[in-house]
């Protein structure tokens, strides 16, 4: 199986903790010269320090913009005018309201962030990946794209939005040596689940019970997704080994989708 990208350079936005940094750890395995991009100087290098400590020979450098605005994107396609391998990583949930409650600015920046961001930064690099009739363009989605929360459900319909796009900009690439996917992992231990945990006051295994029990009772692996668990699937889908995936959601959700398709 090659999985090898030597001599390919990788963006992953969104990348200086969670399961942007381990995708961006995974691909410089592969040997692709990674780029991790976050919106401070600080948790750049902090993010290249934390590869470079697990892999020595690595080729990882970092630009540090808000890709989420128009100047932060500038300072990206300055910086790094071409890549083979895009992972449209950043998103998230911007307010965590009933439905009645979410205001026009929630919804709009919900796309923004999880739709509007990666779209843009992939009609950026997608010619030159076009020309050179190779590229690899993967959006992390989300479980909740297709099984929308009640608890968030601006994101989970941006995130359904998110599937949509990703399979949409498939199918302008017809018959040419780019694919693009979208990954969807559940519940995964990011950065900003651990510190939640730690600041509702409950153990790990308390919140993970509870997580299981109420709000994903769908699940089959019955626990969170690690950052590696969901990395190891980008990672793969990013390599030569996977041109025979193309327009596809893959999921690493533990199950909690109750779908055999």
């Amino acid at each position: 199986m090659n999985l090898d990208l030597s001599g390919k350079t990788a963006l992953v936005t969104g990348s200086t903790a969670g399961i942007g940094l381990a995708v961006a750890r995974q691909l410089a395995a592969q040997r692709a010269a990674v780029w991790v991009s976050g919106r401070t100087q600080q948790r750049v290098d902090a993010a290249i320090a934390s590869i470079r400590s697990e892999l020595p020979q690595a080729s990882v450098g970092g630009i540090a913009a808000d890709v989420t605005t128009p100047q932060g994107r500038d300072q990206l396609f300055a910086g790094l005018p071409g890549v083979d391998v895009l992972v449209n990583n950043v998103g998230g949930v911007n307010a965590f309201k009933p439905f009645e409650a979410l205001s026009d600015e929630d919804w709009l920046r919900a796309f923004e962030l999880n739709v509007m961001t990666g779209m843009r930064i992939t009609r950026h690099y997608l010619p030159a990946m076009r020309q050179r009739n190779w590229g690899r363009v993967v959006f992390v989605s989300s479980e909740s794209g297709v099984q929308i929360p009640t608890e968030f459900v601006q994101y989970g319909v941006a995130k359904s939005a998110e599937i949509g796009l990703a399979r949409g900009i498939a199918e302008t690439l017809v018959g040419t040596g780019v694919t693009v996917n979208s990954v969807l992992p559940g519940p995964t231990l990011s950065e900003s689940l651990t510190r939640a945990i730690a600041n509702s006051g409950r153990s790990l295994a308390e919140f993970e019970r509870e997580m299981f029990d109420k709000r994903r009772n769908t699940s089959l692996l019955r626990r969170f997704t690690s950052n590696d668990e969901v990395a190891s699937m980008i990672a793969y889908v990013c390599s030569p080994a996977a041109s025979g995936t193309h327009g596809a959601s893959l999921r690493v959700e533990g199950g909690i989708v109750k779908s055999a398709f």
